[in-house]
């Protein structure tokens, strides 16, 4: 059943999934040289809190700047994003959630009342993953009216109609806080309770308690806590596709379905706004000739996943900036493109 409701998620119109991944592990090499000279532009950044490295499974570089620790938790904000991502890919497995095509209306009907248009009910899971729910941005300028609001679902719910669903993408952090409204009610348990039980706990690690909405549904897409190693770890799982590693009872299990890492590699859409490609709930683009995913997170907070090179990056920052300062995203991006995975190359006997 399970490769019935995710397999065929895999294909999308005009999709090209990401090439190269789970090469199997084997002797590899990295320029020191060169990942000196990355650390060395990133102690310049003065926004930038850390910076790590993990090449073929182990972490060859950790640095972290201006006061960050290794126990420090950062606010990786809407790189919360792709955890929720994860979370609907466990709940399909487990046959809480049927699949990706599932109408939203099956779980959050009570929400629709008018003035919500009819066609959100036909809104898919898919739909909101890949950001093509079609209803108006709750992000940006529109941010402060939502979370201040005294129902955050039904606020994103009865939206006006600025798309049709499936049509062009709309970033909107209130299509993510919908799947975490929709997780709450398939599994029977918070998402953040989901998500420690299901995604952490397995992979080592817990996630603390963060914000909820007035009616006690955890934040779908911002705001959840992680150190820079829990990010890496989480960024491992993917270049895994989807396996766990370590020592215990959880050591080699197939934690996401490999079904589900491929989807969610599949080009879907493109931001209007960025110019750069999204698959579900992971953005998509190249470094220097390789194919990379990325969790991104407002002011700078990144999870790389560079599958050919079994190589996965994260860089926290400053999460406070009061500008959307491209800047520091675009120096963020170079330290990938121009010292790191160049100095990534792997040798597979």
């Amino acid at each position: 059943m399970l490769s019935l409701t995710l397999a065929g998620a895999v294909q999308a119109q005009g999709a090209a999934p990401v090439s190269g991944r789970y090469a199997p592990a084997g002797r590899a090499t990295l320029d020191s040289a060169m990942l000196a000279a990355a650390y060395t532009r990133a102690a310049q950044l003065p926004r930038l809190r850390s910076l790590l490295v993990s090449h073929d499974g182990r972490l060859v570089g950790e640095r972290y700047f201006r006061g960050a620790r290794r126990g420090s938790r950062a606010n990786i904000k809407s790189a919360s994003k792709s955890i929720i991502s994860a979370l609907v890919g466990i709940a399909i497995r487990e046959g809480r959630i049927r699949s990706v095509h599932q109408p939203i209306g099956d779980f959050l009907s009570a929400q629709m009342s008018p003035p919500a248009d009819p066609r959100v009910r036909e809104i898919s899971i898919e739909d909101l993953l890949t950001m093509r729910s079609g209803l108006e941005t709750t992000s940006f300028e529109n941010y402060g009216r939502w979370v201040t609001s005294r129902h955050w679902v039904r606020h994103v719910l009865t939206r006006r109609m600025a798309a049709e669903p499936g049509g062009a993408m709309i970033y909107s952090t209130g299509s993510t806080h919908l799947l975490s409204a929709i997780l709450t009610r398939a599994t029977g348990m918070s998402t953040w309770q989901y998500a420690n039980r299901k995604l952490a706990q397995p992979l080592g690690f817990s996630i603390p308690r963060w914000q909820a909405d007035p009616q006690g549904v955890y934040f779908g897409g911002n705001d959840m806590y992680l150190t820079p190693r829990e990010m890496v770890t989480f960024g491992e799982l993917y270049l895994r596709g989807g396996r766990t590693r370590g020592s215990g009872r959880a050591a080699g299990r197939q934690l996401l379905p490999r079904a589900w890492v491929d989807s969610t590699m599949v080009r879907r859409t493109r931001s209007g706004w960025s110019g750069q490609e999204y698959g579900y709930g992971w953005w998509l683009r190249t470094s220097a000739g390789h194919e990379v995913a990325f969790a991104w997170g407002y002011g700078g907070q990144f999870i790389f996943v560079v599958p050919d090179l079994r190589l996965v990056v994260v860089t926290t920052s400053d999460p406070d900036a009061r500008t959307r300062e491209s800047g520091h995203l675009d120096a963020v991006h170079a330290l990938l493109d121009q010292y790191i995975v160049p100095a990534a190359r792997a040798v597979v006997e």
